[in-house]
């Protein structure tokens, strides 16, 4: 079990949701954490709930320059920074016939895929420089894996290829990180109860029961047993199992009929 007590943690989207949850989960064992939000008033609340030292910073990562500030002054302000939670994200919901690819959807692949490797890119200079080793876990999504089938109706395109994108870079990075002293996890969440889903689906009747929605607590939960566990992928939904199958299944149906592969292997 990796043992946080007396360590540091900078969480992004600290104020609410998967962030805050994640927050409380790591001052219950001994973390003092550092709460980034855009929203500051709402993750200087959230670090006085919490208490043990927590605190908030704001920050905006829909701007290019944020991450390496941020990290700046994480380790200001906490003088070491052990765990990295890369964790703000923002929704999108528009069918792929009707998206404009503007400016919002600059913005969703801003948050959602660049940002968390910018964090990275300033994060593992300082471990470096420092002489220590540190941790970054990635907050990815079930729709980085596939078309999950509980919200195949809900136009998720861009926000999917956000968080698609985003993994591919995580394995890459892993590669590239193996003589680095940071260890790497990416969080595959299913449906989880906050307010990036709420916003996307303001009616809660319309969120479809296969998605068996979870509580941000429990999502935070399995999200450090897999930080225990040194997992580097943390799913936190049997389904995704599931989900994932098909295009397995295709790509094996094609290299089939391509002569690629015979019929028994």
């Amino acid at each position: 079990m990796i043992d946080h007590a007396g360590k540091t943690a900078l969480i992004t989207g600290g104020a609410s949701g998967i962030g805050r949850a994640l927050a409380v989960g790591l001052a219950a064992r001994g973390a003092t954490v550092l709460l980034a939000d855009r929203d500051l008033a709402g993750a200087e609340q959230a670090a006085a709930e919490i208490g043990y030292g927590a605190s908030a910073i704001a920050c905006d990562l829909s701007d290019p320059t944020a991450p390496s500030t941020l990290i700046a002054a994480a380790f200001d302000r906490l003088g070491r920074v052990d765990l990295v939670c890369s964790n703000a994200g923002v929704s999108h919901n528009k069918r792929m016939l009707r998206e404009p690819f503007d400016a919002v959807a600059d913005t969703v692949f801003e948050v959602n895929m660049f940002a968390g490797l910018r964090l990275a890119q300033a994060y593992v200079p300082r471990l470096e420089a420092q002489g220590d080793r540190g941790r970054m876990m990635f907050t990815g999504s079930e729709n980085s894996l596939s078309v999950p089938d509980a919200v195949k109706r809900f136009g998720l395109g861009v926000y999917a290829a956000s968080k698609h994108g985003l993994l591919i870079m995580l394995e890459w990075l892993k590669v590239e990180t193996e003589q680095k002293p940071i260890d790497l996890h990416v969080l595959l969440p299913g449906g989880v109860s906050t307010p990036l889903v709420s916003a996307g689906l303001p009616d809660i009747s319309q969120i479809p029961p296969e998605m068996n929605i979870m509580s941000a607590e429990r999502c935070a939960e399995l999200a450090l047993r897999g930080m225990d566990l040194g997992l580097f992928y943390i799913p936190t939904h049997a389904h995704i199992a599931d989900d994932i199958r098909p295009r397995a299944e295709g790509l094996l149906h094609s290299l089939r009929a391509l002569g690629l592969k015979d019929a028994e292997g």
